[in-house]
């Protein structure tokens, strides 16, 4: 397995970003440089993340979200372990 993060991924089975195999190991995610653990959806080279707002839920009963603007890192949490 590669030891980039793919530049956008999802964590909405629906999604075409979703990826169960690279969620499953686990990805971080730093936006503007403060680690994200609240991130639905992610694009680096867009330079965006979506959020989670609060516990509001939108009518099919996915979390409302909210798309920030910003430097996005993203790395594999086990490789960081070392």
């Amino acid at each position: 397995m590669s030891d980039t993060p793919p530049d956008r991924l999802s964590v909405n089975p629906d999604s075409p970003y979703y990826n169960a195999d690279l969620l499953e190991r686990g990805i971080g995610i730093r936006f503007k440089g403060v680690e994200k653990t609240n991130v639905e959806e992610y694009s680096i080279s867009e330079k965006w993340v979506r959020v989670a707002a609060g516990k509001t839920l939108d009518r099919k009963g996915n979390p409302m979200t909210i798309k920030l603007q910003g430097e996005v890192e993203a790395y594999f949490r086990d490789s960081a372990e070392g």
